[in-house]
């Protein structure tokens, strides 16, 4: 299987391949140059693989939550893709994404849980609590956006890491959260790697969508949205 998954959803960009098990990733910090740097990733990696557009089975991206702009652009992207190579496409949670990660740089063990943290902006933060299940994160509860104050994790789940860059406001979240947190990675944000193997995983349970399908994941609602300055 060839798959191509993008993010963009945070300060990091990035594009990855996942050519029959192994990944290819190209990735860089960049939190103005998206546009900028996107193309040239996606033409690389093909490139470097002596891949074309259409060797790919299917396309995959982090649909959010995450910063506005940039989940915008890697769906743009995406859709544009999907229409002209007529591929399917899996839509894959940065907050997922990062629980991932989480689990192999924090050795997260079987049944433990990740506590993954966003700064939504506007004093809240995206929430969402996940369980190691066979080396893949497993969504508890749902992924919602609240202040630090009303964060909660999960029953079930004995011990927990915390994973993002949310994680800078722990002052501001319940003791109790603090207390059965043992580790915190503040240092993690969303990869394509990382989308890329989700999305292998759930094309193979046949949750990829067609392009018009592919839409970006805010979670802020549109009461809280008309919040911002100059906004009716």
């Amino acid at each position: 299987m060839k798959l191509l998954a993008l993010d963009t959803s945070s300060e990091g960009c990035s594009a990855a391949l996942f050519v029959d098990g192994e990944v290819f990733e190209k990735f860089e910090i960049a939190p103005r140059g998206h546009t900028r740097l996107l193309m040239p990733m996606i033409r690389g990696l093909l490139a470097e693989q002596g891949l074309k557009p259409a060797d790919l089975d299917a396309l995959a991206f982090a649909c959010g939550p995450g910063s506005f702009t940039g989940v915008r652009i890697a769906t743009g992207v995406i859709q544009g893709l999907a229409w002209g190579l007529d591929l399917p496409v899996v839509p894959v949670s940065s907050l997922e994404a990062v629980a991932l990660g989480a689990i192999e740089a924090l050795q997260v063990g079987e049944g433990e849980g990740v506590a993954v943290a966003f700064d939504a902006r506007m004093s809240e933060l995206y929430w969402g609590c996940f369980r190691n299940r066979s080396g893949l994160p497993e969504l508890l509860g749902e992924e919602r956006v609240c202040s630090p104050s009303r964060v909660a994790l999960e029953a079930g789940v004995a011990n927990w890491v915390g994973a993002s860059q949310g994680w800078a406001f722990r002052d501001g979240m319940p003791d109790d959260i603090s207390e059965r947190i043992n580790s915190v990675d503040e240092a993690l944000v969303p990869r394509a790697s990382w989308v890329a193997r989700l999305a292998a995983v759930k094309f193979s349970q046949g949750l990829a969508v067609p392009a018009d399908r592919a839409q970006p994941v805010y979670i802020r609602d549109e009461v809280t949205w008309k919040k911002l300055p100059g906004r009716e």
